[in-house]
């Protein structure tokens, strides 16, 4: 069921309720072996979402134009892509789809030596009338890689003034790990379910996380038989209740004043 973003009044202050996803497309390559991208934009209209974090999208010639006009044209989304693509740094990067308006984007090099190439899309969105800070990322795949990333990404969360969304593929299988321990020492635990493999889900490693005061709801990993058969990740969703009395300095009539 489709949750639209939605905003009402509760206990005398605005309640803004935003519907998040991350997805890791594997290529737009399902277990059949076939490239599809309309295969994933249609999943992603089963979901729904009103920001939407994509991992491993091709390079915009080798099919992610073709993922980016698809998903646009079912979901009605708008795509912000990340520096790899443009860039043409690898075969696969990050791109954000969300129907709020952008304000202010950035990309982060969160590149290891001779490692894959990584990075990370931060962007400012008016989510009616809270300004959200959104970063959506995708981490390496050696331990060693993954410390290295949170220790850049933290500091860009921690001197946000608005809360801060992070989404994305954190590759982190064991929940003892390092990197795991620090996002939730900032983030808190909301629910992960386990998404990886499609097929038969047994690991955590696509998360959803909002800081500052909010209720993360309805968290779950979308697994319809078209999600199991598009990539090798099921998406996971989440709503995120934002209570705008709580963010007052951060509404976006502020942030234009």
């Amino acid at each position: 069921m489709r949750l639209p973003a939605s905003a009402y009044m509760a206990e005398g202050r605005v309640l803004v309720q935003i519907n998040l996803v991350s997805y890791n497309v594997h290529g737009c390559v399902g277990w059949d072996g076939k490239a599809d991208p309309d295969r994933v934009a249609r999943v992603l209209e089963e979901v729904g979402g009103d920001i939407v974090a994509l991992q491993e999208v091709p390079a915009l010639e080798r099919g992610g134009e073709a993922l980016i006009q698809r998903v646009t044209a079912r979901t009605g989304l708008t795509a912000i892509v990340g520096e790899e693509l443009l860039g043409h740094f690898c075969h696969y990067g990050n791109t954000l789809f969300t129907r709020f308006k952008p304000v202010r984007k950035s990309t982060h090099h969160l590149g290891v030596a001779r490692r894959e190439p990584r990075g990370a899309i931060d962007v400012e969105l008016e989510c009616g009338p809270v300004t959200l800070n959104v970063i959506a990322t995708h981490l390496g795949l050696s331990p060693s890689e993954r410390r290295q990333q949170i220790k850049r990404i933290l500091p860009l969360v921690m001197q946000k003034p608005c809360p801060v969304v992070l989404l994305g593929d954190i590759n982190e299988w064991f929940t003892w790990g390092r990197p795991l321990r620090w996002l939730h020492a900032y983030f808190g635990r909301p629910p992960a379910p386990r998404s990886f493999p499609s097929l038969a889900p047994t690991f955590r490693l696509d998360r959803v996380w909002v800081s500052r005061p909010s209720v993360i709801t309805h968290v779950r990993a979308h697994a319809s038989p078209l999600a199991r058969a598009a990539s090798d990740h099921l998406p996971v969703s989440a709503r995120a209740e934002l209570r705008w009395g709580d963010y007052q300095a951060c509404s976006s009539s502020s942030a234009r004043a």
